[in-house]
């Protein structure tokens, strides 16, 4: 029986609950306490696990093809490689923006007749010059695009990845912590729950704000502008890092309406990192709230 509920984005498919549980729960644990909140127990805090449902049944390859600027697809892929690559160019000085002269020739006045992959090689380009995905290959960076598109496009994957939350959620669950596309997991999840007993939501890093790409897709399907409120819950804190490249848009309020409270931290050179999320006093403060 646990307290909280830890949910995983991005990047963390090569890993499992244990792992999991053990690189995270000390992070939290440390937030909660600078925040000046309870001593939190090791069994107060699950982490829901659904990065495997990405490889084929019983497998857990690290070889990812050698992907490259062909192999990222027109629509969701291609939307959210240029979200990062547009909002990498505002926050971080060494990233070339899509308009500057230097890459204009490329995407800019010969857009209608180059081919597409042309554009995106150049975005793959410039991220590589960011200081969040410097150390990041072009697999690794086209395999998390992937990752979103199938959650967003395969309704059986993105209804294994709700359950695999579900079986954590108990009794005494009062608060769900997600991170990244975990936030989507989540929050569609308990859109769909109304019935848990969850009080409090933490997003961190979360691109549940991004019109199109991802906002525009999710379930329920917002209306008029405005995403449903998740099921029962009483706070929802979403904290999030102004140069966060992944998560592109760092305030929720304007999506899901004024009951959201946006905070802002800063990361480092590490600004989408899920322990330095786990770890600030803002996270363990808004986590604390729930669990006195």
């Amino acid at each position: 029986m646990a307290k909280i509920v830890v949910v995983h984005g991005v990047g963390q498919e090569f890993l499992g609950p244990a792992q999991m549980h053990r690189d995270l729960v000390p992070a939290l644990q440390d937030g909660v306490r600078l925040a000046g909140g309870p001593l939190l127990e090791p069994s107060d805090v699950v982490c829901a696990f659904y990065g495997d449902l990405y490889f084929k049944e019983g497998t857990r390859s690290t070889d990812l093809p050698p992907w490259d600027e062909t192999d990222v697809q027109n629509g969701v892929e291609e939307e959210l490689l240029m979200a990062w690559w547009e909002h990498a160019a505002r926050v971080d000085p060494d990233v070339p923006s899509p308009d500057e002269a230097h890459t204009r020739g490329l995407i800019g006045f010969g857009a209608s007749r180059l081919l597409r992959f042309e554009k995106v090689r150049a975005a793959l380009d410039a991220l590589a010059g960011s200081r969040f995905f410097s150390k990041v290959s072009d697999r690794s960076l086209i395999f998390a695009l992937k990752q979103v598109r199938r959650y967003l496009t395969e309704q059986d994957l993105r209804l294994a990845s709700r359950a695999r939350l579900a079986d954590e959620v108990r009794d005494d669950t009062r608060v769900l912590v997600a991170h990244s596309l975990g936030s989507v997991v989540a929050y569609e999840a308990l859109c769909a729950h109304p019935e848990w007993p969850v009080t409090d939501l933490v997003t961190l890093g979360s691109p549940l704000g991004l019109q199109g790409v991802v906002f525009n897709r999710l379930q329920p399907t917002p209306t008029n502008g405005v995403g449903a409120w998740p099921g029962r819950v009483q706070h929802w804190t979403n904290i999030a890092d102004p140069s966060d490249i992944v998560a592109v848009v760092n305030r929720l309020s304007f999506r899901f309406g004024e009951r959201v409270r946006d905070e802002q931290i800063e990361n480092g050179i590490q600004m989408h990192d899920l322990v330095r999320y786990l770890s600030a006093p803002k996270t363990g403060a808004a986590v604390a709230r729930s669990v006195q």
